[in-house]
């Protein structure tokens, strides 16, 4: 069975319009140097599981008052029994929110066709061709792409969301994956915050200021239906 690391009992922005909790899943594929994660990331066997009898009695014991779950990381994907978290959620008639990195289309695929998802985020880290050097990792674009299209064809809820970092995710890098998003109906820029980054220079620098966030908003807004801003 999937192993929590951590529940965020009251989650007022990871699943807007949602009265929601989250579950923080461990481990990831990725190794982005500004994610703030680092536990989770690299070593989740250290932090103290949630069993799933005590993250089920806190299900019950918020029945009629909670009306979502956002299930995050690390990256859920990689979790070979995540669906039978999301069974257990979905059986308390419970909406399930999934965050994920997009890097395993096919286990989207099969979580979105059996109805185990009803939003999704997906974290898009740099243009395409851009995203073995941002993420650190060996991820096939194709990948990326894939689940970009699942996403935006699937018909649920859906987010795509980029962090900007100076010196490595910046403007041009925004406007060209508002390109390759091609109609995406909802696109968030997030600010990156140094503290606790993974890589241990990253903690030194100093993010874009609001007014350049804000200008990359504006600058991506034709792509979209609507553009957020996050972290500002």
């Amino acid at each position: 069975m999937v192993e929590i690391k951590a529940l965020e009992k009251f989650a007022a922005k990871d699943f807007p319009g949602t009265i929601s909790s989250t579950v923080f899943l461990g481990g990831c594929n990725f190794r982005c140097p500004f994610c703030h994660n680092a536990d989770l990331v690299l070593r989740p066997e250290s932090l103290p599981g949630l069993s799933l009898d005590l993250f089920l009695c806190f299900l019950d014991a918020r029945r009629g008052w909670l009306e979502g779950v956002c299930v995050t990381g690390g990256e859920p994907l990689l979790q070979d029994h995540l669906e039978d978290l999301l069974s257990v959620i979905k059986e308390r008639h419970l909406l399930v929110k999934l965050d994920t990195n997009g890097s395993r289309p096919d286990k989207l695929q099969t979580l979105l066709d059996e109805g185990l998802v009803d939003s999704v985020a997906m974290d898009i880290k740099a243009p395409l061709d851009r995203y073995r050097e941002v993420t650190r990792s060996a991820v096939a674009p194709e990948d990326i792409r894939r689940s970009i299209e699942l996403i935006k064809a699937c018909g649920r809820e859906a987010m795509f969301r980029t962090t900007v970092v100076p010196k490595l995710v910046g403007p041009e890098d925004v406007q060209r994956i508002a390109r390759e998003l091609g109609g995406a109906r909802l696109y968030q820029i997030q600010q990156f915050f140094p503290q606790d980054a993974i890589e241990p220079r990253f903690r030194q620098v100093t993010p874009f200021d609001r007014e350049t966030v804000l200008a990359m908003a504006d600058a991506v807004r034709p792509y979209f239906d609507e553009v957020r801003v996050e972290g500002v």
